[in-house]
């Protein structure tokens, strides 16, 4: 414990000591006399200087025994002890004392020596976890460290070189003039070892990206790209040192992403983002600015025309360029599978071939293959619910819902990144392409399962209808004829002999009428409201709201007289049943009902202002028989609640 604490605070010395040794040499670049000022104002030294310790000492106080952090730390502080002494050997130099500045020149290159062999040769052997690729690249780092050291022994005893560019000369206290006419031979030798102990461990991160998972990979994509864009910069020499500048100081917080935050920002998003903004910037200003010239040699003087021109020209390529770019990035990081137009053409395929039941299990393999995932599933919410899996998804999968017109039908479960360049799952263009696609066959799924539910509910309701009107008819209207019949013989028999008990019998055989008259009423009202062949739709349905409470207004639109009856009876019941759960259960005070008929559709609406549906709904079949007394006629009905309160229960039927 005391040795973390101590590495710790040793980190954050270099972090506080480090930076303020940047910006002490950057402020005293800033008074030198003009002859004695760098011909580059920033070198990659003074942004290794400001980032790398900090960065580094975070890394210590998460992973105190990580070697990249220490790495980090040696090699900004060293950057940082160059840049500061450089700039005052300049500053003692141009105020004359020339052989102290000739003594500080030594910490300046010992201190670039330190920061170049850490930063630019061991840091990216050592990624992304602090260890070697294997111990044959040991000789690697070897040549790296013995290159740079041979340079370092050279810069200090190196003769006075010709021609000199500062105004005065700098001595060396330690100048070996016997090593002049050696000296560019060694110069050259030790920066081809430099260059090479450089290449070859950027190359050392390029092996490591070959061979391991995807997740694995996005975590080394971060410093492969960093070191790699160093590389690219540093080639040209001081011509690009000031990008190169600006480039080095991303470099620290790229590792720290691949050491610490790697699953949660996407290289291959950042890489295919930038290589579109770069292209679409390259080609639109390319056409504006040739299309400007253009125009201005046409139209001679006329520069705002040509602007103008050149502006619409520019803007009709924007967008058909963005979108080839993407899908060329996407085919560059992903493959064929990573297109996202590709795969939407390939789903719609799948969909096409296969009925909604087997088209989710193709749906699903497409989705796993598409989106470079271990395993993918679908699952669909619904009253008996379906999953649907292709590979594995593991304990933890990804979730994304899948909504179809603002309705969750069910959701998408990613599993683990399978073992391609990048894992694909997680673009969220390709996620946001796809999405809707399965959200379709999701709710395709959901709406055959109903309508099977609703088929098999069709036939079992006729079969208790049908079992229900014959114990009716044999067990109650066949027992009551029966027993008249014998009532009638009776009658007959003692009509003669005995009137009064005649009389007596005829009496109760027209009790048993009216009773047989009751029931075959009710056994019509249950086969079809008499109200309505009485009072026609709109009056039965008036007669409805007005049984209250509370009682309920109706509005008619269109004519109504001439509708089938299987539509009549749906209304009628669905009306019936919509106000029955408003007296009962919504505590409302007022309700209206429309009934309104337009070309080749009938709309019906029940609104009132109660307490709206419940979070949890009721066990019951009220919702569920109104629709599928709508579904029995090829419509729809849903009942949803207002914002500000109440229920509106609506069905559409087609007529």
């Amino acid at each position: 414990m005391v040795r973390i604490t101590a590495a710790r605070a040793a980190a954050a010395a270099t972090a506080v000591v480090s930076p303020l040794l940047t910006v002490a040499s950057f402020l005293i670049q800033l008074g030198l006399p003009p002859g004695w000022r760098p011909s580059v104002p920033m070198s990659p030294d003074f942004a290794a200087g400001l980032t790398f310790p900090v960065v580094g000492a975070f890394l210590v106080f998460h992973r105190p025994r990580l070697s990249m952090a220490w790495l980090m730390c040696l090699g900004g502080l060293s950057a940082g002890i160059s840049e500061f002494c450089g700039m005052l050997m300049f500053r003692v130099a141009s105020q004359g004392d020339l052989v102290t500045a000739g003594y500080l020149r030594y910490p300046y290159i010992v201190g670039w020596a330190l920061g170049g062999m850490s930063l630019a040769m061991l840091l990216p052997l050592f990624s992304p976890d602090g260890r070697l690729p294997s111990r044959r690249w040991w000789p690697v780092a070897a040549l790296g460290i013995v290159s740079i050291s041979v340079e370092l022994a050279r810069q200090i005893v190196r003769p006075q070189p010709h021609p000199y560019p500062w105004p005065a000369v700098i001595p060396n206290p330690v100048a070996v003039e016997a090593l002049r006419p050696y000296n560019e031979l060694i110069n050259q030798v030790a920066w081809v070892g430099i260059f090479g102990a450089v290449v070859l461990s950027l190359l050392s991160l390029a092996v490591r990206f070959r061979r391991p998972d995807s997740v694995v990979r996005r975590q080394i994509a971060w410093p492969l790209l960093a070191f790699a864009g160093y590389v690219l910069f540093m080639l040209p020499g001081e011509r690009t040192w000031l990008p190169a500048t600006i480039w080095v100081a991303l470099i620290p917080i790229a590792i720290a992403f691949s050491v610490m935050r790697y699953r949660l920002y996407g290289i291959d998003t950042i890489v295919s983002r930038a290589f579109v903004a770069a292209g679409v910037l390259a080609v639109v200003s390319g056409v504006y600015f040739g299309i400007g010239g253009l125009s201005s040699l046409v139209v001679s003087q006329q520069h705002q025309v040509a602007g103008l021109v050149a502006a619409l020209f520019a803007g009709a390529f924007f967008q058909p360029l963005r979108r080839a770019l993407q899908r060329l990035v996407d085919r560059m990081l992903y493959g064929r599978v990573g297109d996202p137009r590709l795969l939407a053409e390939r789903l719609t395929q799948e969909v096409r071939k296969a009925d909604p039941a087997k088209a989710l299990s193709s749906v699903v393999t497409v989705l796993q293959d598409g989106l470079a995932v271990e395993g993918a599933a679908v699952e669909v919410m619904d009253g008996n619910p379906r999953y649907v899996e292709s590979g594995r998804v593991g304990e933890t999968p990804r979730q994304i819902p899948l909504v179809w017109h603002g309705e969750t039908v069910g959701h998408l479960l990613l599993g683990p990144p399978g073992a391609r360049r990048f894992a694909a799952a997680h673009d969220e263009r390709v996620l946001s392409t796809l999405a809707p696609y399965a959200a379709d066959v999701a709710h395709a799924v959901r709406m055959a399962a109903d309508l099977q539910r609703s088929r098999e509910r069709i036939l079992t309701a006729r079969e208790e209808e049908r079992r229900r009107l014959r114990r009716d008819l044999h067990d109650g209207l066949g027992q009551t004829l029966s027993s008249m019949a014998m009532t009638i013989n009776l009658a007959r028999s003692s009509l003669k002999t005995s009137p009064e008990s005649a009389d007596t019998l005829l009496r109760d055989l027209r009790t048993g009428m009216d009773a047989v008259s009751g029931d075959i009423r009710q056994l019509v009202y249950g086969l079809r409201p008499p109200a309505l062949d009485d009072l026609g739709l709109a009056d039965a349905v008036r007669a409805l709201a007005g049984e209250g409470p509370p009682a309920a207004t109706v509005e008619t639109t269109g004519e109504l007289s001439d509708l089938p009856a299987a539509v009549e009876v749906a209304v009628y019941r669905i009306v019936q049943e919509a106000l029955t759960n408003m007296r009962r259960h919504a505590h409302a005070t007022s309700a209206r009902i429309d009934l309104d008929r337009g070309p080749g559709t009938l709309r019906v609406r029940v609104a009132d202002d109660g307490a709206g549906l419940p979070d949890r709904p009721r066990a019951g079949v009220g919702l569920t028989s109104m629709r599928e007394r709508a579904a029995e006629l090829g419509g729809t009905c849903g009942a949803v609640s207002m914002p500000g309160g109440g229920t509106v229960v609506e069905a559409v039927l087609p007529v």
